[in-house]
């Protein structure tokens, strides 16, 4: 899963648009965007963050320099434990030459000192946008971790995994029928990243565009 290898695979399965969200982290989007640019894909940097509550919610951002910023704020908030690669795996940041640059001594799946209620506004003023992270999953996701959607929430795209749940979803959360409902590939293998069967409607074939449709 190095950023020459995922855009690679992104191009041989002919996807149009990606965005790569490391956990907490966005140290990885300057070489993915890299690729992306080589490959003539669309690449959105970006970022999974935990919560306060762990609960995953995707950020995403018109420039790599927000998401930089974005990412220096996260990571002074971040619960502070050493690594075990044994256990969780390694933490590389990789160069545009897909070289190993930089190992993160910290584990990057701890929650940040952020609240999901205001992480809405936090990543808007970033000038970027947030939805919540397969809603569906029986952890890490705002359902499982709260019990239920906050129906003060701001958002308006909400991730599944498995959208044969979305009616059920929305029967119990009646929040998510004004949302925009997504799915993609959550991949964490190469050989987890979808074939282009999903569609997003979109302005512009752009940064802009894709998080405009999002917000």
């Amino acid at each position: 899963m190095t950023p020459a290898n995922i855009v690679g695979m992104a191009a041989v399965k002919g996807l149009d648009v990606i965005a790569v969200t490391d956990h907490n982290s966005c140290k990885n989007c300057a070489a993915v965007l890299h690729h992306a640019r080589e490959y003539g894909i669309l690449a959105i940097p970006g970022m999974e963050i935990c919560t306060l509550e762990e609960v995953h919610a995707v950020c995403l951002f018109h420039t790599l320099e927000a998401a930089m910023d974005f990412d220096r704020y996260v990571y002074d908030r971040l619960m502070k434990f050493p690594n075990n690669e044994e256990i969780f795996g390694k933490q590389q940041i990789y160069d545009e030459k897909d070289q190993i640059i930089g190992i993160e001594p910290n584990l990057l799946i701890n929650s940040a000192d952020i609240s999901f209620d205001r992480l809405w506004e936090l990543v808007r003023s970033y000038d970027g946008v947030m939805f919540p992270a397969h809603i569906d999953k029986n952890a890490n996701s705002l359902i499982s971790n709260l019990g239920f959607v906050p129906p003060d929430s701001q958002f308006k795209t909400a991730e599944l995994k498995d959208m044969k749940k979305l009616h059920e979803l929305r029967r119990n959360n009646p929040y998510l029928e004004q949302c925009r409902i997504i799915t993609n590939s959550d991949a964490h293998y190469l050989e987890n990243i979808n074939e282009p069967d999903n569609t997003l409607f979109v302005e512009e074939k752009t940064v802009n565009g894709v998080i405009c449709a999002l917000i």
